[in-house]
């Protein structure tokens, strides 16, 4: 736990260098521009990863494999994972808020709002094609060993398994900071700390991030 202390407060330190080094405010409402995504990622990277490798190296082997789970066995994680990530964003994620849509017709704008921000700026296959590489492949990869390798095998040691998955997905959700988006998080949270219990391995939950990210990237960019 110390170590995902010190990976939370890098990242942070991370992001408002990066923030400040091109002169954008958080919570603004204009577009990002895709060296602000780039560089903001660049700097919450190095403070996950930081965590990570602390514990690994002072703690643990010093393999990633065999402190986080980092591997894959495919075809099986490709086929789970595209099912599960897709899936999720496609039906489950909808069914959760289906329920609130009918009482607030305003509720889907809302919720695609945050990620309608971050990929207007986006222009031009060369921009799409980054933006996938660093939000469809980066961000679950070094996402994954945080959360689902360092903090939910920390949770579980502590707690048990069930009160680990929990609390991995909870603090997932919240570390996004998007309340309207929070439920979804976690749910996705919960899918994704089930995989890695169950199958011992990062490989199922990478394969299912990046699938879930690349529907919203890929939807967002294409739709307009």
């Amino acid at each position: 736990m110390g170590a995902f202390l010190v990976g939370t407060l890098l990242s942070g330190i991370g992001i408002q260098i990066a923030a400040g080094a091109v002169g954008y405010h958080q919570g603004s409402s204009q577009p990002v521009p895709l060296a602000v995504t780039i560089l903001g990622l660049t700097g919450l990277w190095i403070g996950l990863i930081g965590g990570v490798v602390l514990y690994s190296r002072f703690r643990g082997s010093g393999d990633l494999r065999a402190d986080y789970g980092l591997f894959f066995r495919w075809p099986f994680d490709a086929a789970v994972g595209i099912a599960v990530g897709v899936g999720t964003q496609l039906a489950l994620i909808p069914l959760l808020y289906w329920p609130f849509e009918q009482a607030d017709p305003t509720l889907r704008h809302r919720l695609e709002a945050p990620a309608k921000t971050d990929t207007a700026a986006i222009h031009g296959a060369l921009q799409v094609s980054v933006l996938v590489l660093f939000l469809a492949i980066g961000a679950p990869i070094v996402e994954e060993l945080f959360f689902r390798g360092l903090l939910l095998r920390s949770l579980s040691r502590w707690l048990g398994p069930i009160p680990g998955v929990v609390g991995s997905a909870l603090v997932f959700g919240l570390a996004h900071f998007e309340p309207l988006q929070l439920a979804a998080l976690v749910l996705f949270g919960l899918i994704l700390g089930f995989l890695a219990q169950k199958t011992g391995r990062l490989g199922p939950g990478i394969v299912a991030h990046a699938a879930f990210n690349a529907v919203t990237v890929l939807t967002l960019t294409l739709r307009r």
